[in-house]
């Protein structure tokens, strides 16, 4: 296989470079997911019967330690994305590392909020309102949990076969995607816990 070294590993081949392309086509399909959820959302957000509003049942201080963790896991990618250019193996691991343990806790943080809300009353079936809700903070989780899955895969990947062509762009593609979840989670923060805390 042919590599241009006038770019970057990731972009090295025709291959590579075709599959990063596919990767943003994909991110549009993703874009038209997350911006239906959203419609729904906000076309449901004060139809909460008899059950709890966003006011009643949000709280800031875990949306917040969330918000912090995936931006910060996003600078970390950017990181681990800079070391694998620079050719740096190790610290590229490193930094990728970080960024799943952080989006680990996110998951984790997110979770125990699920538990939270369904203990205070707010289920699938109590509201259209929560059922929304749901739906779309589920759809974000289960996007990140698929996330860590990848994201092992890759430093597992990497740890065996080095920075290859394969690897690098694969890392790259990855990086891509969690800055996406960055990009739709910061929509959440801001339109859904913000907004409903008014």
């Amino acid at each position: 296989m042919k590599i241009d070294a006038t770019k970057p590993l990731e972009y090295g081949s025709e291959e590579n470079s075709n599959k990063i392309f596919g990767f943003w086509i994909f991110l549009g399909a993703e874009i038209a997911l997350f911006s239906t959820l959203f419609t729904v959302y906000f076309v449901l957000v004060n139809r909460y019967a008899s059950g709890p509003s966003g006011a009643d049942i949000f709280e800031l201080s875990g949306v917040l330690v969330e918000t912090f963790l995936l931006l910060t896991s996003s600078f970390t990618v950017g990181l681990a994305i800079h070391s694998m250019r620079l050719g740096l193996k190790k610290p590229m691991m490193i930094f990728m590392g970080l960024t799943l343990l952080m989006g680990l806790a996110f998951l984790g943080i997110e979770i125990a909020e699920f538990f939270t809300y369904v203990h205070e009353g707010a289920t699938l079936s109590t509201s259209a309102f929560v059922s929304s809700l749901f739906v779309l903070l589920g759809t974000h989780g289960a996007h990140v949990g698929f996330g860590l899955l990848w994201g092992i895969a890759i430093l597992i990947q990497v740890k065996r076969q080095g920075l290859t062509l394969a690897t690098t762009n694969k890392s790259f593609i990855f990086s891509l995607y969690w800055h996406f979840l960055d990009v739709v989670w910061v929509f959440i923060f801001s339109f859904v816990y913000l907004k409903g805390l008014m």
